[in-house]
Formats: C-alpha cells, structure tokens, sequence
C-alpha cells in the first residue's frame, strides 16, 4: 500500500513521517462505491453523497493488535492462524446484535514478509474478518516500543522522565513512527469502511490521533474510541509536548470512554486548560462542544465475559488443579497476587505489606500463605529488571525468616501459568490482593468474584455442597481502575504498608457472614456489567452521539493534526458582500446593529478603542439618511463616547441596553431600575476576588462583573459557579439577574438586554411611519443572540407591517440563531465598507432623531 497523504499531517508532526515502503494492496474492496477511496488528502464529504451497499449492520473494530495466534508451520512454511479466545476485543462481540458483521483492523503479532502478505491478508479476511496493518519493522519498533511504550505509557502512569534513569526523553523521531503508523492505520481502514453506515471504535493509547486522519477524509464518520489505561492528570500531562496534537486527535471522535470518572476529569481538564474548552452535562450526558459539534464522554468501566470464566471452571483440568492445590496447602489460607511484571503493579510493595502481616501476628504463621503468580513482562527494561530483582530478593528473605518446615509463606509463580491453573488458584484463595500503585482497569478482581462464585462441577471437586454460601475478599488499591466500582472491597492506598498489612488481616479474619455479604454484593455488579454489556452501552451511545450527524452540514478547517471540522446548521452559511449589497441598494430604510468588542474591534485588542478604518466606515454609514446605525455593546458610556466621538450621527447603547443615545446631540437616557442591590453584590464580589488569585471585579453604572480569565481554569470556574449561586440565594427578591458567561460572572437589572435596543428602534421606526425594510445585526458572542433572536419576533410581529429583509450574521463559525457568518472583524470591516460605498452619503441633508422615553418601558 503506497501512502500518498502523509504531506500535510507532517507539518504538524514537526517533520516528515517516516519513509513508508509501498507494499502490496492485499485487501478486496469491500466497498466498491465511487469516490470512497482514494490517494489523495483533498477533504471532501463524500460520505453525505454516498448511498449504503448493504443495509446489513457493522461494526469495525480497530486496535493496535488484532485478536489472533499465528504461528509457522516450520514444515510447509505456511502461516497458521487461530482466534484468540481470551481477547477483549473478540468478546464484545457479545454486546452486538447477532446479525452484525464485525470487522477487526489492527496488527499482527508477527512479521510477515512483503511476499507473504497479500495472501495472507485475503485468508484473514476471508476466515476471521481480520484486516492486517503490516506496519514496517522501524516503524513497528518505533511506534509500539519507543513512543507507546517509552513515553506515553510510562506518563499515562504519572512517571515523568525527570532524569535519564527515570524514562526516555521526548524523542521527535519516535512521534514521527507513531504518527505514521497512525496513518497506515487510517489507510487500511479507509479501504473497507463505509462511511455511512458502519461505525468505527477504537481501542486505545496506540491510536490517539487516527480519528483525525479518518475525520479528514470522511467529515461524517461515526467515531468512538476507549481509552483501557488511566489518563495522567492535567499536571502530567501537559508536559508532552505534542499534547494538543493528541487532545485534538482524541476531540474528533464522537464518543470518547473511560473506566472511571478521575480519568474522564483529567482529560476534561486537560482540554480546559490547553484548548479553552468548558464541557456540561446534557441530559445525564457529559458533552464538549467543539466546533458546533457536540463530543461525548463515556464513563464505564469494561466487564469480563461471563461463559468464558464459567467453561475454564468446568474445564477437567482445572477441577485437576484444584484438587492438587487443595491437597497441597491443606489447613492454611491462601492470599493470591496476580500481576504483570512491571514497575507500575506494586508487587514488591505488597510483598513487605505481607512481611509486615507476618511480622505482627505471629499467630498467621503458618497459616497464611500468599501466592503470586507472575504474568510475563511485556517489555525487558532496565526497569523491569530492577523490579523483578527486588520482587526475588524480598521472597527469598520472607521464607527464610518466617518459613517453617513443611512451610512456604510465599510461593512464586514466575512462569505462564495456563488459563486453567489460575482458575484454580482464584476459586481457592481466601483473599485476593490487586497492589498497583496505578493502572487501567485490572480485570483480576472481577475473574476472582466469578472463580469464587463456583459452578456445580467446580463445587464437586472442592468438596462444597452446591447450595452452601459463597464468600470472597478482596483488597485492592485505590489507584486502579475497578476500584470504584468495587464498593465492598477493602480499598488501600499501596504506598502505606501498615494499612494493607492490616487490611489483609481483616481479610482472613472476617466473618464468614460478612464475607457472604460482600461477595454477593460484588457477583451481582460483576454478573449484570459484564462485557457484553459494556460493548452495548458504548455502542448504544455511539449511536446517540451520531444520530443528526446528517442534519448539519460540515466542513473542514486546519492543517495537519490540527484539522477539525466545523459543524452547523444547513442554513447557515457565510455572508457574501454582494449578496448584502444588492439588498441594501434596493432598500430605503435601514437599521443596523453592530456588537462592538469582537465585531468591529477584534476581541484580543488590548487598547479597545477603533481604528480610523472603523471609525470612517461608521461615519459613512451613519451619514446615509436612509440609515439608523447603532452601535449596541457592553462596555460603559464613557468608553463608547469618547472612542466614537466622531461619528456624530451614530446611535449607541452602553452596559447592554441600560444606557442609551440616539446621537451626539442627545443626551444619555438610562433605564427607570431599582439598583440597591448593588450594595448587596459589590461586597460579595470583593470577597471572592481577594479569595481568587487572578481575578478582578468591574464596576458599571448598572452592573457588576466578576472576571476570572486570568485565573487557574479549575479554581476560578469552581469559583464562578460558587459564586453564581451565592449570589442567586441573596438577590432572589431583588430586581437583578445574575449571569454567567465566558469567564464573568454579571448582575445586571432585570430586563435589560440587547435585544431590548433592537426591540425598541425598531418599534420606534415603525410607529414614526418608517418601518425597517432592510435590518442588519453582526455580533460574536452570547449577549448578541438576544438580539438576533429580538428582531426576528420583532419584525414579525404587527407593529412592523411588512417583512423586511433580514441579516442576522454572527462573527466566528459557531452555533448561532443568526443565519449568516463572517469568520472574523477584519471580514465585517470589508463587508461594512462595500455597504458605505453603495450609500453615496449625502452630507448636507440630517436624519430624522428618533427618540424613546425608556422609563415608559417598564
């Protein structure tokens, strides 16, 4: 497979990707639809004008690995393959109607030769729905062992490399490999999706920025992804310097799971604090709103497959084991440790907490035993070493130290043991002990509940009768995934070895019946959230999350891994100058609002005040006798008088629509409003500013403003939403509302709005004979949606006699109830001199003074 669109994403991986040899297009089509596939990196959503091939229901599942042993058979040197029958990815398949096709992209765990691999990718299509990555040998061991293993995962497990023997620095070449594996990752894919009909989930760190390559080419695709390790606080995680690369990677996907809520608020903060994005709760739905579309997050902790645990229980050999086992520690109890050898699994904590046990009950000597069995490393670090080192010189000084004859209070199982062997050891021990000082979800706990629970063959090989009591502890640590969701489990911070010392000794010396409890409790979660569940409640929710994908429309916007896509109303669409200016010549009375801060004067400008550019177009504009022009803003009158005093016919409204001023000529007229309760907030206000470093209290005629933008992100929205109800209990009979926006929290009089202003002129034009035909609103942010929303009821109401034309046009590609959109002030600058140029401005005549008395409004 030649790979033709890597360009452009190499910007932004901060250099080439990695030379990707051409390999063979080993793949059937499995689409054979026009346009779907192709080599080029043009963005076009050709998915919305694609139809279905098959109305068939499926699923593609993409993950690093794909569910399968291979083997060579050394004699006809022919590939041998089977499924993986302890895969996760193969029992979700349970969560899915039994009519839909699954479809599995991801790699093998062996190297094919390029001669191999055309054939071998047409017989795991055919046999196993499996289509195979074939990623280069560099690119393999870059990708997977240099920037998955050496810096994502040791940081997702809050290890930093603070010095070389703490991790491997941030190396360019290795995030290259990742990109570029990503990339190979999204071409396979791209060959057998249908972008219409078939859902994409994907599983995993290894491929955090492939949504954005399939959201690139395919605008309307449906993307899940599960995150199976934890995610590393905000703290953490910023210090990677490709972070907003793999947050945005992440942000174009539909849905985006977690185990557990601490992840899901890391990454939530994380996406804060680098992307200024705030998230709500939809409906019991936790949603991020990205550029109009909405990104859900998923908290569920993945289950276990039930009828696989339940047939290795019955399996001969594991009953076998079982009665061996039982005959081989015969009167003592058995406290089981399964974990993978890394540094992350607590194993030699858990070790001296056991040391400690022994050291302080004398009794437990031999009585208790703790069995650890040991998975294989996954990786042969200096690190690993090291652990593996320490976890064989703790074991040896405990059974020197405490052993008996005929007594072994460790026995180390640093081997594979067989399915069926710890099956054995889990439906025997008293206790089971999961230590790690951090980890993903841990699916230990779970498959010890079930061992426990037994079957009518395990029962009869342990000597229990089939209706006697069941019971399991279990001490796990606070710091794993399962852990939240096990709510009678002894829960234990790993680093205090006291603690879980005592917490496994509370655990051989409980009651029976209070064992009976917690188990009972545990196998009703364990039974009800099994895996099939978990695959059906993230599809279901899939699902949801795509649901109107078709009814916005969508573009794409961003270089590289920076791409996203824009999604709105199909309605909505930019403002073109000679589309307005043909309205406008054809019109003779005309009202126009404009928004002030992010309209006409961009929103990062630090000084505030107009350009002689604005200032002129304005005059312009307002000289036209055929034109009310209004400037509508928040900002006080002082600022707006002294910053417009040129423009002498402009009309202006200060703080929102409390203030207002026809011209120059006219004096300030403000709204009739009780303002006592200013004297209630300004205290109030004073008292969280001095609490909230960064933050800043203004001061207006009518309003108060709390500013927490330059505070910390967390603290100062905390801050906001304490404060915001606060200050609703104390005014709850005062005539104020209280307001949060963006980063503000304002008390204003009731009532006052700017769609008040625009309700008003507008008003005032019709009853003085000169209903609008021809209204203009541009503004950029919250405030200004009142007035878009004003002026549609407004005009179509009886107190405008006909319909006028109607131009309500927000700044920014954002939801909006205006129809049009301009993309920033520079833009609304253009459009507004194309408008002063077609007015022919005639200087000698004046305009006609509208005026209202605001204190008949209310």
């Amino acid at each position: 497979m030649t790979v033709k669109s890597s360009g452009s994403f190499s910007e932004l991986a901060s250099g080439e990707l990695l030379e990707i040899p051409q390999t063979p297009r080993g793949l059937p089509r499995v689409m054979t639809l026009p346009g779907i596939i192709s080599d080029t990196n043009t963005t076009i959503d050709v998915d919305s004008d694609t139809t279905s091939s098959s109305s068939r229901e499926r699923k593609i599942i993409v993950a690093n690995m794909l569910p399968l042993h291979s083997q060579k058979d050394c004699e006809t040197g022919k590939w041998r393959f089977s499924l993986d029958e302890d895969s996760l990815l193969l029992h979700l398949k349970d969560g899915f109607r039994p009519d839909t096709e699954v479809l599995y992209v991801g790699s093998l765990k062996v190297e094919i030769e390029a001669f191999e691999q055309e054939e071998v990718a047409q017989r795991l299509l055919e046999e196993f729905k499996c289509v195979p990555t074939f990623l280069p040998h560099d690119i393999q061991k870059k990708f997977y062992y240099g920037f998955c293993k050496q810096q994502l995962w040791p940081l997702f497990h809050y290890m930093l490399p603070v010095c070389p023997d703490h991790g491997d620095r941030f190396d360019r070449q290795l995030w290259q490999a990742y990109v570029s594996a990503n990339k190979i990752f999204a071409d396979k894919i791209m060959e057998v999706v249908n972008p219409e009909d078939d859902f994409v989930w994907i599983h995993d760190y290894h491929l955090m920025v492939l949504p954005t390559f399939l959201r690139k080419r395919y605008n309307r695709v449906k993307l899940g992804f599960f995150l199976h390790s934890p995610f590393p606080s905000s703290e953490i995680y910023r210090t990677l310097p490709v972070r907003d690369e793999i947050l945005k990677g992440l942000l174009n996907c539909d849905l985006i799971g977690f185990h557990t809520f601490d992840y899901a608020r890391h990454f939530l903060s994380c996406c804060s604090r680098m992307l200024g994005l705030d998230y709500e709760s939809k409906r019991g739905h936790i949603g991020l709103d990205y550029f109009g579309r909405t990104v859900y997050i998923k908290i569920l902790p993945v289950g276990i497959h039930m009828g696989r645990l339940e047939s290795v229980l019955n399996m001969p050999s594991t009953c076998k084991k079982v009665k061996e086992i039982s005959i081989k520690f015969k009167g003592k109890k058995l406290i089981l440790g399964v974990d993978d050898m890394d540094i992350f699994k607590g194993i030699s904590l858990k070790l001296l907490a056991f040391e400690q046990l022994l050291q302080q009950h004398n009794e437990l000597r031999g009585k208790v035993v703790l069995v650890q069995i040991i998975n294989p490393a996954r990786s042969s670090g200096k690190d690993v070493q090291e652990a593996k080192k320490e976890t064989y010189t703790t074991v040896k000084r405990i059974n020197e130290m405490y052993g008996l004859p005929n007594y072994e209070p460790v026995i180390l199982i640093d081997r594979h043991a067989p399915r069926y062997e710890k099956t054995a050891y889990y439906a025997l021990a008293e206790c089971c002990i999961v230590n790690a000082v951090r980890d993903g979800m841990n699916l230990v706990p779970y498959k010890y509940i079930v061992c426990r629970q037994g079957s009518s063959t395990m029962d009869e090989a342990m000597g229990v009768k089939v209706n006697s009591a069941r019971t399991s502890m279990l001490v796990v640590s606070e710091f794993i995934g399962c852990s939240p969701s096990l709510s009678g489990a002894i829960r234990v911070n790993p680093w205090d070895i006291d603690s879980v010392a005592e917490a496994m000794n509370m655990a051989v010396t409980m009651p029976d019946a209070e064992k009976q409890l917690r188990h009972e409790k545990h196998y009703g979660y364990v039974s009800s959230h099994d895996v099939a569940y978990w695959a059906r409640s993230f599809m279901q929710d899939l699902e949801r999350a795509c649901k109107d994908h078709y009814d916005k429309r969508c573009w794409g916007i961003g270089l590289g891994l920076g791409f996203r896509v824009i999604s709105l109303s199909p309605s909505f669409r930019k403002l073109s100058v000679d589309h307005i200016v043909s309205a406008y010549k054809r019109t003779s009375r005309r009202a126009i609002f404009l928004d002030y801060d992010g309209t006409v004067v961009p929103q990062s400008s630090i000084v505030g005040s107009p350009s002689g550019d604005v200032v002129s177009v304005l005059s312009s504009l307002c000289n036209d006798p055929n034109n009310t022009v209004f400037i509508v803003s928040g900002r006080g009158r002082a600022s707006l008088t002294d910053w417009l005093a040129p423009c002498e016919k402009l009309g202006l409204a200060a703080e929102h629509g409390y203030f207002i001023r026809w011209n120059k000529e006219c004096d300030w007229e403000a709204l009739v409003s009780d303002l006592d309760w200013k004297e209630i907030v300004e205290p109030i206000m004073k008292q969280y500013t001095e609490a909230t470093d960064g933050s800043s209290m203004e001061i207006k005629d009518s309003a108060l403003v709390w500013h927490h933008h330059d505070a910390d992100p967390d603290f100062g929205s905390c801050q906001a939403k304490e404060l915001l109800n606060h200050l609703e209990k104390v005014l709850s009979n005062e005539p104020a509302v209280v307001r949060r926006g963006q980063h503000i929290v304002e008390v204003k009089p009731q009532g006052v709005t700017k769609g008040l202003v625009a309700e008003k002129v507008l008003s005032m034009m019709a009853n003085n004979g000169k209903a609008p035909d021809f209204v203009m609103c541009i503004g950029d942010d919250r405030s200004d949606e009142d007035m878009f929303e004003s002026i549609l009821s407004t005009v179509s109401s009886s107190s405008v006699p006909s319909l006028p034309e109607i131009f309500a046009c927000t700044v920014g590609q954002k939801p909006s109830k205006a129809k049009y959109y301009l993309d920033d002030t520079a833009d609304v600058i253009r459009l507004l001199q194309g408008l002063a140029t077609a007015s022919n401005p005639k200087p000698h005549q004046t305009t006609a003074h509208f005026k209202v008395a605001f204190d008949n409004v209310f």
